[in-house]
């Protein structure tokens, strides 16, 4: 295996636990042009290999642990490397993406990806090096939480480990990197089902890009752009995601009470102010991160990485739990143990939400925080009432009801963000690939309330925006970048300035692009134009580090590429238009009394969402679209 672009090792092997054989993976130049990396790269290796519907937890299942392009390019934000497999959470594809150092590790061992398959017969880690690939015993790290894990685990470089959670099967369980986790859809049960506690990898030396002094010059000023911006170089390092607490009460986007609710009276209790006032130790961000919007606080005494918005949001208000402190505890806990903190926050809500209504007596209550240390706990070692929790909401409602409040799609909980307040973000959850995720959900909550302020309820041009803001953010992720490089796609006028007169413009006509929005996503290669740079440096980057000849139209075209390719592994699994649905709490009930609007109109938006993306009445991509993206269909 070779190839001919730089920022590639050229290298992809795939590795057998059963029989402990390592043999090589063909991926072709080709393909690299098609797929580019990452987790598009991983879907296509999924794709071309599982054709029907398997037990995630089986031998059968692969684990895709891919690299990306920009990898150690010395690019801002270019860490994040990506894990995907077949969920045992939604029975569908899934991908989660990670910032921990992993990623460049196994670039630097001289990997594009590695594909995991089988089951080993004792406890075993992998070692992946620049001299070669080794199994090794892990007995002496079974057990152990991810930070124990990590530093018993042999070897200087990165670390990509499961705790407790996984081991045990919990449906939602991660695994982790550093402080970092790749959090969604139960990849880290994975992990445990094939008696693999975690990966190793380490290596002196990367890839070259093909023209570095360009790309050098394009890092720079992409540096500087970042650092200027009022989202990336202002809000993000003040005060982390946590920032988004105090708007998304503002706007009724803050889940609350189980999504009965956009707002929570006691919401400054659990803001990004108040965590910056009164427990904030300082800024860490990702390698190669200019951003630093990670947040260090203090729990029993060390510093440790604090939470994130959507661990907030869905410890904080919607169980109306104002303590933040034992946000942060439980956090952290939940980091060590490897458990999904979104999943495992909705599943505790819906489990409080039975227990009020005498549908499952489990003793959990709103605003009763004194047993949680203790659930989280069974939850990850599958004690008691934990085993149950620790199938996630969707098997719960199945055994004890509440279907219509179980907050999550294709069996994935929803994140914080509570889409009556911003009904694009409600039609993302619903036809996101790998169930109810935000951001490959399209994340278009940021129009709606936290970037831009166009109408949360109008339903003109959302769904054309929801499918183009999805390929755009599948080509970045694929590409190796942090997702949150793309809030400098919005001019810094439009969110430093919301009252001046173009931001009102906007906002208010933003809603009637739906034609110029449909243009460009049937004939993204026609705009063969390179954006600013300071608006999308991410095509000009890729240029310049791979030599592919990359602009705008044909960067769109990779994610769309990469968004249908995920949809066809679903499609194989079983996936169809009454999988794309959200509870009904969110689509019959009205978040505000008196507002008939304040509901998802899931119905007509997704019509609309399936003529954009040229799928037809079932969810299904047409052959036509499979011909023209080049998807090979049997």
């Amino acid at each position: 295996m070779d190839t001919n672009y730089g920022a590639y090792t050229g290298k992809v092997v795939n590795i057998d636990l059963t029989t402990k054989e390592i043999t090589g993976y063909e991926f072709s130049d080709k393909e690299r042009e098609l797929f580019l990396g990452g987790k598009i790269m991983a879907a296509k290796i999924v794709y071309d290999n599982i054709k029907t519907k398997i037990d995630p937890l089986s031998p059968e299942n692969m684990i895709v642990v891919t690299t990306c392009p920009m990898n150690a390019m010395g690019s801002p934000c270019s860490s994040r490397f990506n894990v995907s497999t077949i969920s045992p959470l939604t029975g569908y594809y899934t991908s989660s993406n990670c910032g921990g150092n992993f990623g460049l590790n196994l670039k630097r061992a001289g990997y594009d990806a590695i594909i995991i398959t089988g089951k080993a017969e004792e406890h075993t880690y992998i070692s992946i090096t620049d001299k070669g690939i080794e199994f090794k015993n892990a007995d002496h790290l079974w057990g152990l939480k991810t930070g124990e894990a990590q530093e018993r685990m042999e070897g200087k470089g990165g670390k990509f480990v499961i705790g407790p959670a996984g081991e045990n099967l919990v449906r939602y369980a991660c695994v982790v990197s550093e402080e970092r986790s790749a959090g969604r859809g139960g990849v880290g049960a994975v992990f445990g089902s094939k008696n693999l506690k975690g990966l190793f990898a380490s290596g002196l030396k990367g890839p070259a890009a093909k023209n570095k002094e360009a790309l050098m010059e394009i890092s720079k000023a992409w540096t500087g752009r970042l650092r200027a911006h009022p989202t990336t170089g202002v809000q993000l390092p003040a005060l982390g995601t946590a920032g988004l607490v105090t708007p998304m009460h503002a706007k009724n986007l803050l889940a609350t009470n189980n999504y009965r609710s956009g707002k929570y009276e006691d919401f400054e209790a659990i803001s990004g102010e108040t965590l910056r006032d009164d427990f904030l130790v300082k800024n860490k961000g990702c390698v190669t991160c200019p951003i630093q919007c990670g947040r260090v606080v203090k729990v029993n005494g060390k510093d440790v990485k604090g939470p994130e918005v959507e661990t907030i949001g869905l410890f904080g208000s919607n169980i109306l739990n104002n303590d933040l402190q034992k946000i942060l505890d439980w956090n952290n806990e939940m980091d060590e143990l490897g458990l999904d903190t979104i999943s495992c926050g909705n599943t505790l809500s819906f489990a409080m939400e039975l227990n009020e209504k005498g549908m499952w007596n489990n003793g959990l209550k709103f605003g009763k925080i004194d047993n949680i240390d203790q659930i989280i706990d069974d939850i990850a070692h599958r004690k008691g009432i934990g085993d149950e929790l620790a199938e996630g909401s969707k098997k719960l409602s199945e055994k004890y009801g509440g279907v219509e409040f179980a907050m999550n799609v294709k069996g994935m909980e929803l994140a914080a963000y509570e889409p009556r307040g911003a009904i694009g973000q409600g039609l993302g959850y619903a036809v996101s690939n790998r169930g109810g995720c935000h951001l490959n959900g399209g994340y278009m909550v940021v129009m709606e309330g936290l970037g831009l302020s166009i109408n949360p309820y109008s339903t003109g041009a959302k769904a054309g925006m929801t499918a183009l803001f999805q390929d755009l953010m599948e080509a970045c992720s694929a590409g190796g970048n942090c997702l949150f490089t793309t809030y400098a796609f919005f001019p810094m006028i439009l969110l430093s300035k919301p009252n001046s007169l173009i931001t009102r413009v906007v906002n208010k006509f933003a809603t009637g692009f739906g034609l110029p929005v449909r243009f460009i996503l049937r004939f993204p290669t026609l705009i063969a134009i390179n954006m600013p740079a300071n608006m999308l440096p991410h095509p000009k980057a890729l240029s310049a580090a791979t030599g592919m000849k990359l602009n705008f139209g044909k960067f769109i075209r990779i994610g769309e590429r990469g968004y249908n390719l995920e949809r066809m592994i679903d499609v194989h699994l079983g996936v169809s238009a009454a999988d794309d649905e959200l509870p009904a709490r969110l689509t019959e009930e009205l978040q505000i009394v008196g507002n008939p609007k304040s509901k998802v109109p899931l119905d007509k938006l997704k019509k609309a969402y399936y003529k954009n993306r040229c799928w037809d009445q079932n969810g299904i991509p047409k052959k036509s679209l499979l011909k023209r993206l080049k998807i090979a269909e049997e």
